[in-house]
């Protein structure tokens, strides 16, 4: 019984792993010549700038968010095993949906998927780095 409910939550996650990677290869198809900022610097600066932050704010804007990431990795360090091995069985369900997906377009329209998919997976790397790496010692001159 705990077998099958072990393989339901692994195929839900599954699912969930490559519904969201099917919807990043579509917003990247809808919106691809769309320039925007990445990460949770530009995010950040957005926001400052809508707000209409003082430097000050900003300040505390930015020791606020240091702390959230901190807690965050506390809070995920003891799971992160369990995560990096669903993180193996993620990544065969999305290339294997990938080449599904492939399947159905042109030659040219494959060229565009692919590197569309390579884009997707490079900022999800990049992404997860930076939550591994934390603040970093950059942190401190972006916030001057």
């Amino acid at each position: 019984m705990q077998q099958s409910k072990s393989l339901a939550l692994l195929f839900l996650l599954g699912a969930f792993v490559a519904g969201a990677a099917v919807g990043v290869a579509g917003d990247r198809v809808l919106e691809h010549n769309r320039p925007r900022p990445t990460g949770r610097r530009a995010g950040l600066d957005r926001m400052a700038r809508e707000l209409n932050l003082t430097p000050t704010q900003k300040a505390s804007f930015d020791s606020i968010l240091e702390k959230r990431q901190t807690q965050l990795r506390q809070l995920y360090a003891p799971v992160r095993p369990q995560i990096d091995s669903l993180d193996v069985l993620g990544k065969i369900i999305r290339d294997s949906t990938h080449a599904q997906l492939r399947r159905v377009l042109t030659p040219e329209q494959q060229v565009k998927f692919d590197r569309m998919h390579a884009e997707a997976q490079k900022r999800g790397a990049d992404a997860r780095r930076r939550f591994d790496r934390g603040p970093g010692p950059d942190s401190e001159s972006r916030r001057r």
